[in-house]
């Protein structure tokens, strides 16, 4: 493949990315949410869908926040009525997040339409076209993984680079 197609690719890529992130804020500023809270409805809701076990610790983990961070979120999410927190019936020293009806209906309201368009973007595919986007797409999603995993556990004193780029800095 030719370096400049990949290098469109990616920065197209980026485009979305900085699309979805301004709509996120968007809805979160509506509805007088954090960003973190917006990425941490989304943890658990992927989790769900997953059928994974969603607990502080895990989210932690997921948004790269300490314990005390997580608590205060988790207060702040549930106070507004967008997240409980349930005793796990296997181990009651352990609480599972789930996401309460309403925080389902205020994002289904939100971003319903949006998902609607992008399904409807899939229609022109057929199912071969479809699944290779799939396969693009989990694919991108492991390089972004791994890159966030190489910077997280640097050992050579060096910051990772997510954090140490200036914006207008070249990627």
């Amino acid at each position: 493949m030719d370096p400049d197609e990949g290098a469109q690719t990616v920065h197209r890529l980026r485009a979305l990315a900085v699309e979805l992130n301004l709509l996120g804020a968007e809805f979160a500023q509506l509805h007088g949410l954090h960003t973190t809270d917006l990425r941490a409805l989304i943890c658990i809701l992927d989790a769900h869908r997953a059928g994974l076990a969603a607990t502080p610790g895990w989210l932690g983990s997921q948004l790269g926040i300490n314990s005390a961070s997580v608590t205060a979120l988790l207060d702040r999410m549930e106070k507004a009525g967008l997240i409980r927190r349930d005793r796990d019936a296997d181990d009651r020293r352990r609480s599972l997040l789930a996401v309460t009806p309403r925080a389902v209906d205020l994002g289904q309201t939100f971003f319903g339409p949006l998902i609607d368009r992008a399904a409807a973007v899939l229609d022109d595919f057929d199912a071969v076209e479809r699944a290779t986007i799939s396969r693009f797409l989990d694919g991108v999603n492991r390089a972004v993984a791994v890159e966030r995993q190489a910077g997280a556990h640097r050992t050579d004193g060096a910051e990772s680079r997510s954090r140490t780029r200036r914006a207008g800095d070249p990627a």
